[in-house]
């Protein structure tokens, strides 16, 4: 079984182990107001300004969740929202219209859920990155969630193709009554000679952080740091990849996640033809975090096992049918 602390030996997914290497003021600049300055800060410690910035703050009017701030400069931006049901969750989806991430890209997304918002965020097709010769492309998002605020972060799989080197940082903030649900699935690309770990690394790092009191302080609640290098040794061998090449990551913070949960999204995927583990976090202020991996040799078998999972939540904790998320 891979373990998170096996997955990620710079952290695991407590807030014990957590190392303070890159705290979140190193890579994360909050939405100042001004679009194209806070991108600029944001990119300023990557050599250049970034090639996408993306903001979007979303507040309730009328029993909807819409959109109270939105801004977009280069390769990123949003779709006209729209809602899936009549539960008032807004669905936001990212489109990059370059298609894909090269060397030396940076691409930042600075996302609030205000107090008693909805937001379902999901990308148009999936994270390609190419080779990135001499650097690596970057994805930094932060993320804040007010007091009764829901997000569900739902992005097609990242594909990480021959000679390509990512890092994708997410840092995120929330209150003890937010509710946060975050998917992340990882593919190799094609390459010529057929094999599967072609790439130079895939490294994704999330910070969860618990606002506390009324004074912004806040608590470590995880971290949950993902690298997978394949030339620097066997990544498919045991404790790694145990001969798989798919891989699956679901984050859930609410304070209704518990023990109970955990096992019964245990005995959910064991059915599947995936090997999957799942962790609890500690508790801080009434709220919990889980951490699901799951490994398998297929896209869609990885989805079908994090989509039966994040379906169980919707229909228990919001009463909403499972997602089809179908763009095209």
């Amino acid at each position: 079984m891979t373990t998170v602390s096996q997955m990620a030996p710079e952290g695991e997914a407590t807030a014990e182990a957590a190392r303070p290497d890159l705290g979140a003021a190193a890579w994360w600049a909050p939405r100042s107001g001004h679009g194209p300055k806070s991108g600029e800060a944001a990119g300023a410690d990557h050599g250049q300004a970034p090639m996408g910035v993306l903001e979007l703050q979303v507040a309730v009017r009328q029993g909807r969740s819409v959109a109270a701030h939105q801004f977009h400069q280069g390769a990123l931006r949003v779709l006209r929202p729209h809602y899936l049901d009549d539960s008032g969750q807004v669905c936001y989806v990212v489109v990059n219209p370059g298609g894909a991430y090269l060397g030396a890209d940076l691409f930042v997304l600075d996302v609030e859920v205000g107090d008693g918002a909805d937001l379902l965020l999901t990308t148009q097709s999936a994270t390609k990155v190419y080779r990135t010769p001499g650097s690596f492309a970057e994805q930094r998002m932060g993320v804040r969630l007010g007091e009764g605020a829901r997000l569900e972060l739902m992005p097609d799989q990242l594909i990480a193709y021959r000679e390509a080197s990512y890092r994708q940082r997410t840092h995120v903030t929330l209150r003890p009554s937010s509710s946060l649900v975050m998917a992340e699935v990882v593919t190799p690309g094609w390459s010529p000679d057929g094999a599967a770990f072609r790439y130079e690394e895939v490294r994704l790092r999330n910070e969860i952080r618990v606002e506390t009191g009324d004074g912004g302080t806040s608590e470590l609640l995880a971290l949950d740091n993902l690298l997978i290098r394949p030339p620097s040794g066997d990544v498919t061998g045991m404790g790694f990849m145990e001969g798989f090449s798919h891989l699956g990551s679901l984050i859930v913070v609410d304070a209704r996640v518990d023990q109970a949960l955990a096992d019964e999204l245990h005995s959910l995927t064991s059915a599947r033809d995936a090997l999957t583990g799942i962790s609890l976090t500690r508790s801080i202020a009434g709220t919990t975090g889980l951490v699901l991996r799951s490994l398998s040799n297929s896209t869609g078998e990885v989805n079908l096992l994090l989509g039966a999972c994040t379906s169980l939540l919707r229909e228990r904790w919001h009463g909403q049918e499972p997602l089809n998320l179908r763009k095209h």
